[in-house]
């Protein structure tokens, strides 16, 4: 049985309620995301063949300390860094090192500021100069699955409709979901309920209720959904090295739908792209 609590009476740890946030919290969350999202947006500018994941993962700590906030993946179960760079066929939790983008490189760089007690959660995927079309096709997919996901999302409807809205799509595109990571609800806490799963069926999982507030971020494959984690513990790969891509938003559930709160500033939710006329 699914359990509903308001936030403001919810213990400050994941219990498996799910918290209904007022108009406060979503203000709160507006802040931290939209941080998030000029981040990401400035990253635009200096993603380049020769840059190293560090240097990322350096801009990043400072465009926080800078505003006030907090990297979240900072000293997070053990994690040393301030971001995750996932290149060419890492699904995601790359680890910034001294290893330089090369032209034709495609990489999901994930941020999550700490802005005053909230967490503003998302990333995109940046291509390194120019980039073949197969992988131009992924990062359209995925982005694509990504909003469609989204589209999804109105009170009354359960969180299966999120997943069967973006596995419809990205299968019907010939690519593969993963399975083995999902979306979370985040707040005052970096996870927490409900799991949003990006595969499945319309009517399964937890009901949509307005005031929740989670992420959405499908990892779509080219090749298979298969993955494993390497030995460092976080790193995931896909097992048969196909390419790999991730967008990921944050979202509010309201009375009539949605409010996407990492919402590029600057029309950057597809950085290297062309931008979509919806």
């Amino acid at each position: 049985m699914v359990n509903y609590i308001e936030a403001s009476s919810a213990p400050p740890k994941n219990t498996g309620a799910i918290r209904l946030y007022d108009g406060q919290a979503f203000e709160g969350m507006r802040r931290a995301c939209q941080l998030t999202a000029r981040c990401l947006d400035a990253l635009a500018d200096i993603v380049r063949p020769g840059l190293l994941t560090d240097e990322i993962d350096r801009f990043v700590f400072d465009f926080g300390m800078d505003h006030g906030a907090y990297p979240a993946t900072l000293n997070y179960r053990g994690y040393t860094k301030s971001t995750c760079t996932s290149i060419n066929h890492v699904v995601c939790h790359g680890i910034p090192n001294d290893k330089p983008l090369r032209e034709g490189d495609i990489v999901n760089i994930d941020v999550t500021f700490v802005l005053d007690g909230w967490h503003g959660d998302s990333s995109r995927m940046y291509p390194v100069g120019t980039i073949k079309r197969a992988a131009e096709r992924l990062l359209e997919v995925t982005y694509e699955s990504l909003m469609r996901g989204i589209s999804a999302v109105r009170p009354g409807a359960r969180t299966g409709a999120i997943g069967e809205a973006i596995q419809a799509y990205a299968e019907a595109e010939r690519c593969s979901v993963v399975r083995d990571f999902c979306g979370h609800g985040v707040g005052r806490l970096f996870h927490d309920s409900p799991n949003i799963l990006h595969y499945g069926r319309a009517n399964e999982g937890p009901e949509l209720r307005e005031g929740m507030i989670f992420t959405i971020e499908p990892m779509i494959n080219l090749g298979r959904p298969h993955v494993k984690v390497l030995a460092d513990g976080w790193t995931a790969v896909t097992r048969d090295r196909s390419l790999s891509a991730q967008y990921e938003h944050t979202v509010g559930v309201t009375a009539d739908g949605c409010e996407i709160f990492t919402l590029s500033p600057g029309g950057l939710d597809r950085p290297g792209l062309p931008p979509l006329a919806r």
